[in-house]
């Protein structure tokens, strides 16, 4: 039985009529334009959580509801643009394989180090290396598409490695991996930006299903809110991937900017408080 108004109000399926109904479309609202936005960010630059599952919080939803519809939408988003960059030829399937499994193994390691580490310490970390990202991510050719390549198996191992150490911070903490697997791919991996988008992809798609059961398993994921807040993640994701067509390079610099400057003020409020 549901034990507060919020759990009651996302007990009952949004068609269904009950007395909060006008509190369950505010809360849809909030949510839906959020939530597209974030979709429209991530398949450009990646760290469209960082607007998301503050939406779902900001609409009153408890915390684990919060993190598990949000992976539900997420997860029916990042598909779509997976799909998209698929279809555009921007996923080299046979390296994606090696990465995908270097993040796991890192998503496994960061989550038991989370267990024994307060993560306090690593947010002071991540405090001096954003600075040191947005510098990196202002230069002129940050995302030039015309650094040398490696050879494939070079780049294989590269981006393996890039794989396993985003994965262990995604474990740990999480927001903002996509844009980090982006930045790392390009810059470490000489991966051209495309590519590095449709590898980043497919391996949040990966993970995201993995921890969408484990959610759905343990009954957190609030179904109906977590339907239609994913349909309008899919319209972001879709249209953010026509954009990041036709803008390129320019177009992922400014929101890759955006996106950390906004997580620097987040970690810095959660520091200060």
């Amino acid at each position: 039985m549901p034990t507060s108004k919020t759990e009651l109000i996302f007990s009952v399926p949004f068609f269904c009529e009950n007395i909060y109904s006008e509190e369950q479309h505010v809360t849809y609202l909030i949510i839906c334009p959020l939530v597209f936005l974030a979709g429209f960010v991530d398949a450009v630059a990646g760290g469209g959580g960082l607007i998301s599952l503050p939406a779902y919080m900001l609409a009153g939803l408890p915390v684990h509801n919060a993190i598990a519809t949000n992976k539900m939408s997420s997860t029916m988003g990042t598909s779509i643009a997976t799909y998209q960059y698929a279809k555009s030829g921007y996923i080299p399937w046979k390296l994606v394989g090696f990465c995908i499994a270097a993040a796991f193994a890192g998503s496994t390691c960061g989550a038991n180090l989370a267990l024994i580490v307060d993560d306090y310490y690593f947010k002071i970390l991540m405090l001096i290396i954003l600075p040191l990202t947005a510098f990196y991510v202002t230069r002129p050719r940050s995302f030039a598409d015309d650094k040398i390549p490696y050879s494939q198996t070079r780049t294989t191992v590269y981006s393996m490695f890039i794989a396993l150490g985003v994965g262990v911070y995604d474990g740990f903490y999480g927001p903002g991996t996509g844009t980090f697997l982006i930045l790392f791919l390009t810059a470490l991996a000489h991966m051209d930006l495309k590519k590095a988008n449709g590898t980043t992809k497919a391996v949040n798609l990966i993970t995201n299903i993995s921890a969408l059961v484990i959610f759905l398993l343990h009954a957190k994921v609030v179904l109906p809110l977590g339907i239609i807040a994913g349909a309008f993640n899919i319209a972001g994701n879709y249209i953010g991937t026509k954009f990041f067509d036709r803008g390129g390079a320019k177009s992922v610099k400014m929101l890759t900017i955006v996106v950390i400057a906004i997580f620097f003020v987040k970690i810095l409020l959660e520091v200060l408080s």
